[in-house]
């Protein structure tokens, strides 16, 4: 038999890596961040579990790295639904209705996240990470802001910190609520993005998290640094 050639490598290298993501995402989110092991992420991946450390440097690196994974592809999934639209304003409804919906529809899994963001290692800087960034700050320009520089930092600090409001053990506040003031504070819309009233009762949680992790498909173009 030959020998693998260099590319075939780096797929099969790729496809561990996103399945040990998408285990992370689903055994948080079912179990806790505490009862979630590394041996259980590998196990549930179908990896070695070798592997984990060889991609990840611990279990709070990968856990980021794999909800910032979940709220790239998800807000990327909000901004190119259809009807597709150029409108700054629309996209910039979609992004915070995205981002409010995980929380909603996610708590233990977006609660740890919050949780780990807090600890002494603190915000992962990792490649899923930049992407979303880069999703935010081009709704932040598409909108219209004249410093990307300082409203896209704002944007993700009221995002995140209503993220938290919303999933305080015991005095959580109503995500429409929490949606209105930053539509308010941002002049949208009622109607835009996906209202309340729109949405199935009790949410629209989808258990099938397959699409946000490309186990079959060539790895997306690394971001700009």
């Amino acid at each position: 038999m030959s020998p693998r050639s260099a590319s075939v490598n780096e797929e099969l290298r790729r496809r561990s890596r996103e399945r040990l993501l998408q285990a992370a995402v689903e055994l948080v989110g079912e179990h806790g961040y505490d009862a979630t092991t590394l041996g259980a992420i590998a196990d549930r991946a179908g990896a070695a579990r070798g592997l984990v450390s060889y991609y990840f440097p611990g279990k709070r690196r990968l856990v980021q790295s794999a909800v910032h994974r979940l709220m790239h592809r998800t807000l990327q999934e909000a901004l190119e639904r259809e009807p597709c639209t150029e409108d700054g304003r629309e996209r910039l409804a979609r992004a915070i209705d995205a981002i409010l919906g995980l929380a909603r529809d996610r708590p233990v899994l977006m609660r740890q996240h919050m949780a780990g963001i807090l600890e002494a290692e603190g915000f992962v800087q990792c490649p899923e990470q930049q992407r979303l960034s880069q999703l935010l700050r081009d709704t932040v320009a598409r909108r219209g802001s004249a410093d990307v520089d300082a409203d896209y930092p704002m944007l993700r600090a009221l995002l995140m910190g209503a993220v938290y409001a919303a999933l305080v053990p015991g005095a959580p506040m109503p995500v429409p609520v929490l949606r209105a003031e930053l539509f308010k504070r941002y002049r949208l819309d009622w109607d835009m993005g996906l209202p309340p009233e729109a949405q199935p009762p009790g949410g629209s949680r989808d258990t099938d998290l397959s699409r946000f992790f490309a186990t079959d498909r060539r790895p997306e173009h690394p971001p700009e640094r």
